[in-house]
Order: structure tokens, then C-alpha cells, then sequence
């Protein structure tokens, strides 16, 4: 008896496994998943649409004024912002406050940050791309799609992250239907 449950229970893990593992290898050959779009205020009241940056490599970052691992990236995201946003480059940083434009302008004029600051106290934009955590970034390329998702905080003026946005603002634009240049 404890023979037939212990080959239950292998067979069971191998069939979990093999279907996880054809889950990964599925999604790996769909490729990168087009980024949700979304429309936000930036601090001036100007709607700023995720669509509307199509062509240029985008750093969507999802944040809070709150949040201590957020005011640690901020200054290497102007860095980047202000080294790459004259050649295709767009940082969004998305506010998740829920106090409003007063406490994010603050914020803002402290730090010192002259990208564009997006306000969404109520979450919609952190919801439509499932973020569970501050700060989350997405890295969109020119045809909308998201190639990297990074968790927590990172220093986005490294030679290794601008190494990584300058290869996708060098890679040929394609026609998002057929994949053609």
C-alpha cells in the first residue's frame, strides 16, 4: 500500500512538473506580451497615453511617494532620463499615491525630477499590470511590447541598464502586424 501511494505521488509531482515545464516553454515562444495601454494625468492635468509613445522605448515605473525604496532609484532614473531622452527614450513614472498631486509635487520638485510624472491615486495602471509591490518597472520597446519587468528598485544609470535600452532604441523598428522592418 505505501509502494502504490509513494508512486502516486511521484507521478503526480512528474505530470506537475511536465505541465509547468510546457507552461514556461509556451510562453517563452509567444514572446514578449504587449504592454497594457492606459491614459493618466501627468502633473499638469495633460492625459498621457502608454499608446501614444509607440516608436519609442519606454521605462514605465509604478511608484509612491511613501516608499523608501522608490526615492532610492529616483536620481538614477533622471540620470537615465536626461542621457537617453533625446534619442527615443521615455521614462512615465507612474504615481500610485492615493494623496494626490499636492504630496507628488512635492515630491517631485524635491528630488529634482524633470521626466514626466503621471498621476494614478486610485491604482488602475498598477492593477492593469499586476503589480504587487513598489517601485515595479516595465521596459516597453518601440512596438508596445514588455520585455523586462523588474521588481524593486534598480540603478537605472548603470552602463549595464543604458547598454540595455540603447540595443533596443538601435533595434529596427517592425510593423507590429507581420513582424517586417
Amino acid at each position: 500500500m505505501a509502494n502504490r501511494r509513494g508512486l502516486t505521488i511521484v507521478l503526480v509531482a512528474v505530470a506537475i512538473g511536465a505541465a509547468v515545464l510546457a507552461g514556461a516553454l509556451w510562453d517563452r515562444d509567444r514572446g514578449p506580451a504587449l504592454a497594457p495601454d492606459f491614459a493618466a494625468p501627468d502633473l499638469a492635468g495633460q492625459a498621457v497615453r502608454l499608446s501614444g509613445q509607440r516608436g519609442k522605448v519606454v521605462l514605465v515605473n509604478l511608484w509612491a511617494t511613501w516608499c523608501p525604496p522608490c526615492r532610492e532609484e529616483m536620481p538614477s532614473m533622471e540620470r537615465l532620463h536626461r542621457e537617453l531622452k533625446d534619442r527615443g527614450f521615455v521614462l512615465l513614472a507612474v504615481s500610485q499615491d492615493e494623496s494626490g498631486a499636492e504630496a507628488v509635487k512635492a515630491f517631485v520638485d524635491q528630488m529634482k525630477v524633470t521626466f514626466p510624472v503621471l498621476l494614478d491615486p486610485q491604482g488602475d495602471v498598477g492593477r492593469k499590470f499586476g503589480v504587487w509591490g513598489y517601485p515595479e518597472s516595465f521596459l516597453v520597446d518601440r512596438e508596445g511590447r514588455i520585455v523586462e519587468r523588474v521588481i524593486g528598485p534598480r540603478d537605472w544609470a548603470s552602463p549595464t541598464q543604458i547598454a540595455r535600452i540603447e540595443a533596443l532604441l538601435a533595434a529596427p523598428a517592425t510593423d507590429g502586424r507581420t513582424g517586417a522592418p
